[in-house]
């Protein structure tokens, strides 16, 4: 079953760092610029072994949202990105008249939906992992408008991130993951959600949750990796 205590979450999303936190080390740029031009190239080059692995899906993708009611085949919204400055995200359809559609079904269960925002990426409105993309109205409906959560819109939203990997089960449990996340943020820790986003789609998040704290037992409880003189 999924953590469902913040607490519990807060440690997940901990431990995933410091289980990572070696790796995290050596791929850590001497300073802030270096960090973000290698986080510049780990999006791109993420996004463009995305668009060419998946170019033959969403091709087969948009001939069965043409062919399941008509086009168009994206959806665009409005969300917020960095500073709040507003971009169009892209989608596969997946609704008509506020319903979801035969093809639409389908493309939710795999995640292909999603895969369009490898572009917004490569344009540099978003990375592959951050915060979730909100839109204006999210903002409001979760009150997040005032400065206490500017820090969240110092990062690009993410395609996947802790929120969308670990789930949350409120608004206040979805804030403390994305701190949790930009406090700890690094190469590592970023490509550990990479790996797992890609075990949910092929698994389904339950099993993943499952086996990923399973995995992240194995690296002992906080206070035991210091008796075996490891990182805390």
């Amino acid at each position: 079953m999924p953590v469902r205590d913040s607490a519990g979450r807060d440690g997940l999303l901990r431990r995933l760092a410091e289980a990572w936190g070696n790796a995290s080390d050596r791929l850590r740029g001497p300073a802030e610029g270096a960090r973000d031009v290698g986080r510049t190239i780990f999006d791109l080059s993420v996004s463009v072994l995305g668009i060419t692995v998946l170019s033959p899906a969403l091709a087969a993708a948009a001939a069965i949202i043409l062919l399941d009611d008509g086009s168009p085949v994206l959806f665009r919204q409005a969300r917020l990105g960095t500073n709040r400055v507003p971009f169009r995200l892209l989608k596969l359809r997946t609704m008509r008249a506020g319903r979801v559609t035969r093809a639409g079904a389908w493309l939710r269960a795999t995640g292909l939906d999603e895969a369009p925002q490898f572009w917004n990426v490569v344009r540099g409105e978003m990375s592959v992992v951050g915060p979730r993309p909100l839109t204006p109205d999210d903002i409001v409906r979760l009150g997040w408008n005032g400065p206490a959560h500017d820090v969240r819109f110092l990062a690009k939203p993410g395609i996947t991130g802790p929120v969308q990997v670990l789930g949350a089960i409120s608004a206040a449990d979805s804030a403390r993951l994305e701190r949790e996340y930009l406090t700890r943020r690094s190469a590592g820790l970023d490509l550990a959600i990479v790996v797992a986003t890609s075990a949910v789609l092929v698994l389904g998040k339950d099993r993943v949750g499952r086996r990923l704290r399973d995995a992240l037992d194995s690296f002992g409880r906080p206070g035991e990796s210091a008796s075996r003189g490891e990182r805390p």
